[in-house]
């Protein structure tokens, strides 16, 4: 199964210009035979706003920005997956959405752990969803959620095979999510694909870029570097089954004597 990475340099609170980048990097001629899904960083569609600029870049699932992604993805034949801030209602989620290749949101995912500077701007999500995609059960994670172990094992109880992570890491921590994806995938035995920004932002923050995909042993298979690029790399589903043959962390993980240890520590706290 084929993916390609779409880092990006995005322009915050530039809506159009994103967009042209998306439209552009779906149609283009020179892409792999048989790419399936094209990955895009978080909030792809408007950067990162501020308190004062979210109002003006936020958009519907329903509205004409992401009719335009729809459209080109369904032209292509590929699936997307990008990153949005999503008005519903009062409310404005970091939202990431993956398209099938018929142009169909299958799903959408609302970050539930917000970064400094989610807080304030977004509202938090409040829940973990899955999706049959393309044979496999694909969950989405977002930019800081993948730095929480608990975020991709619940995925994982939800069945997830793959792990969509949109991503707005900046510097100084730039290693960090290339660790915790490689991380992530082996402890749950599962692939994980993450798409991180490039470039300078609006507000001087810079993005180290470091896009890569990571197979169920934690092995990294594709890599990007720190420029802007279209980074492809295959998955090789017999991994899968592979990392699980011989022994299942989900099932063996012995996780109330966790909870247990978890619970006498905040007592002997309390009690001292």
């Amino acid at each position: 199964m084929k993916i390609e990475l779409a880092q990006c340099a995005l322009r915050d609170n530039d809506v159009d210009h994103n967009l042209g980048k998306v439209l552009r990097t779906i149609a283009a001629e020179d892409r792999e035979s048989g790419t399936e899904l094209i990955v895009f960083p978080e909030t792809t569609l408007c950067g990162f706003p501020t308190r004062e600029t979210i109002a003006a870049v936020a958009q519907t699932l329903d509205g004409p920005a992401l009719g335009l992604v729809r459209e080109a993805a369904a032209k292509r034949g590929v699936s997307v997956a990008l990153g949005l801030a999503e008005r519903d209602g009062a409310s404005i989620y970091n939202t990431t959405i993956l398209i099938d290749e018929h142009g169909q949101i299958v799903l959408r995912y609302r970050k539930t752990h917000l970064w400094s500077l989610d807080r304030g701007v977004f509202t938090p999500g409040d829940r973990f969803e899955t999706c049959r995609w393309q044979g496999l059960t694909a969950g989405i994670l977002i930019c800081y959620d993948i730095e929480f172990p608990e975020t991709a094992r619940a995925l994982a109880r939800l069945g997830a095979d793959l792990l969509i992570v949109t991503n707005g890491n900046m510097n100084p921590y730039g290693p960090v999510h290339r660790r915790a994806l490689a991380a992530r995938a082996m402890e749950n035995q599962v692939f994980a694909v993450m798409t991180n920004r490039c470039g300078v932002g609006e507000d001087g923050l810079s993005f180290p870029g470091e896009s890569a995909i990571a197979d169920p042993f934690g092995e990294i298979v594709a890599a990007a570097g720190a420029e802007e690029a279209v980074t492809a790399g295959s998955l090789d589903l017999d991994r899968l089954a592979a990392s699980r043959r011989h022994y299942r962390y989900l099932d063996e993980a012995r996780v109330p004597l966790a909870l247990r240890a978890a619970g006498s520590s905040v007592l002997q706290i309390k009690e001292g």
